[in-house]
């Protein structure tokens, strides 16, 4: 990477005075897979870290169809209407067979791709758990130091993303439809105690008398569940919205900041942090490890091992145990 006269790597200045141009460079960098780029990313990332500029995090997720891309040019053109930068980064689904993803959307947020205090950054979910991109936090920490206010990251809404996306925000919000009472059965319990606010769409027209029962049913709910330490009193809770109209979402944002003003006031914030970049250095390890298992000689003694297991010769503990005893020679 170039240098400047400071020391500092061109591209992360560039990225430290806002230049879109080399915040795009700079994610794509942090998203390849190649051995030497991740070495670039790396430097990078720490250079860009020393800016110790903070974003409020904000995860969001919901099933497809619930209106997340709606809800998030609605809330996000509320936020620039009052002069914060926002970014958003959109994890797409990706191809098992391809690779490739439909990255739409900039196409479904056709306002606010056009606002100049926004920035939308679709990224393929690369097959990872949870379709949230490996690469995801660094990219947080790149649209941080380049002084957006708060990162908006949209989950794909299916298997592990919300564990996963709640592992990099300081928020994490469950976007969910209007339904009927029995509809709430099909929620499960842990990515309720996960949520910080459940917020309903769709409340407007002939589906706001549902919207708002199904509100009634969920702040029911929450009120049976374990108080969390890193909640003040009435949080979690559910709210309607409705990101068509654009009703609700001043009250939402309200609530937003009010609670991350008592995490910051109580170090909950500062505490949750320090967890999560434990969590990845944890994920990181675990990650470099299994990527030896792709090289040789281990490829080749993996898969002679998982022949055996497929023969029956051996049992998969005992053939995992002569391996990882190999990789500790």
């Amino acid at each position: 990477m170039d240098v400047t006269p400071h020391g500092k790597s061109v591209i992360a200045a560039d990225v430290i005075a806002g230049d879109r141009r080399a915040l795009a460079r700079a994610i794509t960098l942090v998203e390849s897979g190649r051995e030497d780029h991740r070495a670039e990313a790396r430097a990078l990332v720490a250079e860009v870290a020393a800016s110790g500029r903070q974003a409020l995090r904000i995860g969001l997720s919901g099933t497809p169809g619930v209106g997340k891309s709606t809800f998030i040019e609605a809330f996000g053109c509320h936020l620039t209407g009052q002069g914060l930068r926002v970014a958003v980064l959109a994890v797409d689904p990706s191809s098992a067979r391809s690779g490739g993803s439909i990255l739409g959307d900039k196409t479904r947020m056709e306002r606010l791709s056009r606002d100049p205090l926004a920035y939308i950054r679709p990224s393929p979910s690369q097959t990872h758990l949870g379709g949230v991109a490996r690469r995801t936090r660094e990219a947080v920490a790149l649209c941080e130091a380049a002084g957006f206010d708060v990162v908006l990251i949209e989950t794909v809404g299916v298997g592990q993303s919300e564990t996963m996306v709640a592992e990099m925000c300081d928020l994490f919000l469950l976007l969910l439809a209007p339904a009927g009472g029995d509809e709430l059965q099909g929620v499960k319990r842990g990515i309720m105690e996960m949520a910080d606010l459940i917020l309903v769409n769709k409340a407007d027209g002939d589906l706001k008398p549902a919207a708002l029962r199904t509100q009634a049913d969920y702040a029911g709910a929450l009120r049976l569940l374990r108080k969390r330490a890193q909640d003040p009193e009435g949080f979690p809770k559910a709210m309607a919205v409705s990101a068509l109209e654009e009703n609700g979402l001043a009250q939402a944002w309200a609530e937003m900041q009010a609670l991350a003003a008592w995490r910051r006031a109580e170090g909950h914030w500062a505490r949750a942090r320090a967890d999560q970049a434990r969590h990845w250095f944890e994920e990181e390890v675990r990650h470099s490890l299994l990527a030896r298992l792709t090289r040789e000689p281990l490829k080749g003694l993996m898969e002679a091992l998982g022949r055996e297991v497929g023969q029956g010769a051996r049992t998969p503990d005992a053939a995992a145990a002569e391996l990882l005893a190999h990789l500790g020679r």
